[in-house]
């Protein structure tokens, strides 16, 4: 898998909304190997979007598209200021649920001191992990260069999500959080999605 977390400022979020609506009514079916896109504003209007396809090969194909460099040079004029793309084919990706479903989303970012002991225990869960923690519907690890690093969450609701954290979690689940927490540099930005829109392929026969 390829993903772009793509980073900018608005001042109007609906406007963004649309821009994305116009993609989709226009440009995606011509995405080949599109897989999906999360795209949210933050209530201080930071808004950061998630764009997912199988291959690279099949998102440099999109980029090339001269509709696709019309469509960013109009919709890039809705940010305020510098935006950031950040692209990576290390991913990690863990389902339990429709993430389409989600209700509230939520982004994380940081940097580690050492990225492949942080993905291995990003990926260590207890076996009953989907039962602690039914308000999670799916998990995207991003890896970036130098040791940085984008985690999306996909939450039935903020409420089950705040009320799910607050439990007191397994204690092998506690050493591996130490772990993670002992390899952090820095502090983390956490990014909550007041207003996310989950955007998907249209299966063939709904089209």
């Amino acid at each position: 898998m390829f993903v772009q977390v793509i980073k900018g400022k608005v001042s109007d979020p609906q406007k963004m909304r649309n821009a994305m609506q116009t993609w989709l009514d226009q440009l995606s079916a011509g995405a080949t190997g599109w897989l999906g896109s999360t795209t949210g504003v933050t209530d201080d209007g930071t808004v950061i979007a998630i764009a997912r396809f199988d291959s690279v090969e099949s998102a440099r194909r999109n980029s090339d598209r001269p509709e696709q460099g019309e469509w960013w040079t109009a919709t890039g004029q809705l940010f305020d200021g510098e935006v950031t793309f950040d692209d990576s084919t290390d991913v990690d990706e863990f389902v339990s649920g429709d993430p389409d479903s989600a209700r509230f989303v939520q982004v994380i970012q940081g940097e580690v001191s050492d990225s492949q002991r942080a993905r291995e225990l990003m990926r260590t869960r207890p076996d009953n992990f989907e039962e602690l923690r039914p308000d999670i519907l799916a998990i995207l690890g991003v890896s970036h260069p130098g040791g940085r690093w984008t985690t999306i969450a996909y939450f039935t609701s903020e409420a089950e999500a705040r009320q799910r954290e607050a439990a007191e979690p397994p204690p092998e689940f506690i050493e591996v959080m130490a772990e993670l927490q002992s390899l952090n540099v820095g502090e983390m930005s956490y990014y909550n999605l007041e207003r996310v829109w989950l955007d998907s392929p249209v299966p063939a026969n709904k089209s």
